[in-house]
């Protein structure tokens, strides 16, 4: 099976793809308890939500959502995360929380959550900026 990943309209996805989706809603809202009462409340069956839990995901909708969470893969060189954090705060970005791994083989896997109200660009449009500054081989919406 291929990881390559889509962006699909619901309008064009199976029901019990869809159905799937709203179940993992329900269980991350915490308005059903177990997998049981979810999938019994979307009606499908336990076998339909294991085989596309893992597949099928909702997709932020960057106008109601506040916050954005980027994954960077960055070379690790001196200053490259200091320049992602500046075009993030030149753009009107506040960064929330940042979180950075041990780079392994010359990059660093870093995870930045920031606060979009005040941004002066979409977030395609940050992610564009962004994997044009030296030194950031990768970027990623991830939330």
């Amino acid at each position: 099976m291929s990881d390559r990943l889509y962006l699909v309209s619901a309008a064009v996805l199976p029901e019990a793809v869809l159905k799937t989706a709203q179940a993992k809603e329900l269980l991350a809202r915490g308005e059903v308890r177990t997998v049981n009462e979810a999938v019994e409340r979307t009606g499908i069956s336990r076998s339909t939500f294991y085989k596309y839990r893992d597949g099928i995901f909702a997709y932020p909708h960057y106008s109601e959502q506040q916050m954005v969470t980027l994954s960077l893969l960055l070379n690790h060189q001196a200053g490259v995360l200091l320049r992602v954090i500046n075009s993030v705060t030149e753009l009107g970005g506040n960064i929330v929380t940042i979180n950075q791994n041990i780079p392994v083989q010359g990059i660093a896997n870093v995870s930045i959550t920031i606060e979009i109200a005040g941004l002066s660009k979409s977030p395609v449009e940050l992610i564009d900026h962004l994997a044009k500054i030296d030194g950031v081989t990768r970027v990623d919406i991830i939330s």
